[in-house]
């Protein structure tokens, strides 16, 4: 439970998550008790929760997972600082408190502290080297920022089982990465995992993607189709491969690329998004219009569909219709410019 517990609060910090098990509510009038404010956050009372355990981890002797939760209340409610307090002073009151480290190198990450974070992250990690999955991969975020790339590597094997010298490690570490935006990096991996085990699937599609980014048309297309030879039943191979073909007007082998995509993954917008790029290119709007408004369908939120879709309705003659989906994609893309508030 608890090994879920928090990457869950890392990722969605409003969720809570506790260990105890649940308690009657308390009569009115009775002290509180650790428990009790856990009922009391379940009911949308977070502030009455905070007040309740400061009274207890403020009490002499210390209540016993008072500070703790105190802490885990006050990350839930973004009040980040306070909880790395909380989580301090919670070890203070007992060095082996595994949780309390854990949640205390959690939070360091989340204020932008990862090389704090690292000292916390690793204790939990020689204490308990397989329960905390989403330890291992806080800890290997937290290298990756500190350029320690081969402790990264050990600590994604760790998360994900697997030897920290191997092609699949090289490779998962070379995923995240490509999330960092070090596309060069990734390469690096990816080589190595080639290195490691030439038949590796999905290492080439990688280098493939880091060509692709590099706007490197002529090298993402050797990789692809290396990946293709590999990985034939790889749906997301032939997406890439007939970005590149379009990108270099190649539209009858981009359309073909794509017709497999579709094949072999229905579910993904993609294939059907760029099939719809590649039919505007052909002038062809009413096929275009087509393959876009099954991508809308399928995902509404996305504004490169609307406004090609939009592009298509105009070329049909479609005005009305037309400047429906422009509006939308200016207003979808507006809105996914927000930015993320500071941490307080």
């Amino acid at each position: 439970m608890r090994t879920l517990c928090y990457l869950t609060l890392l990722l969605f910090p409003g969720f809570l998550c506790f260990g105890q098990s649940a308690t009657p509510s308390p009569s009115p009038g009775d002290p509180a008790t650790v428990n009790d404010t856990q009922q009391k956050l379940q009911h949308g009372q977070p502030q009455q929760a905070i007040e309740d355990l400061q009274q207890l981890a403020a009490k002499q002797p210390p209540v016993p997972g008072a500070s703790r939760a105190l802490g885990i209340a006050y990350y839930r409610t973004g009040k980040l600082i306070d909880a790395e307090q909380a989580f301090a002073k919670a070890m203070a009151q007992d060095s082996a408190d595994v949780e309390s480290i854990q949640m205390r190198g959690l939070t360091l990450y989340r204020l932008g502290r990862p090389a704090d974070a690292i000292p916390f992250l690793e204790r939990v990690r020689q204490w308990t080297p397989n329960a905390n999955a989403d330890a291992n991969h806080v800890l290997g975020l937290c290298y990756m920022n500190a350029r320690r790339y081969d402790d990264a590597r050990g600590a994604f094997a760790v998360q994900y089982h697997v030897a920290a010298d191997s092609a699949a490690a090289y490779l998962l570490t070379g995923s995240m990465l490509m999330q960092a935006d070090l596309p060069e990096l990734a390469a690096q991996d990816a080589h190595k995992a080639l290195e490691i085990s030439p038949q590796l699937p999905l290492a080439h599609f990688m280098l493939g993607e880091v060509y692709l980014y590099k706007s490197d048309v002529a090298h993402a297309l050797e990789e692809f189709e290396q990946e293709r030879a590999i990985n034939p039943a790889y749906s997301a191979v032939y997406d890439r491969l007939g970005d590149v073909y379009t990108r270099t007007g190649q539209y009858q082998q981009a359309e073909e690329a794509l017709t497999r995509a579709i094949s072999l993954d229905v579910s993904s917008t993609g294939p059907f998004i760029q099939m719809g790029k590649v039919f505007l290119r052909r002038d062809d709007p009413q096929s275009a219009a087509m393959y876009l408004q099954h991508a809308e369908k399928m995902d509404p939120g996305n504004y490169i569909t609307h406004t090609l879709l939009g592009q298509a309705y105009r070329r049909l003659g479609k005005e009305e219709e037309a400047k429906r989906e422009l509006d939308m994609a200016s207003q979808i893309h507006a809105s996914s410019q927000l930015k993320l508030q500071p941490v307080q």
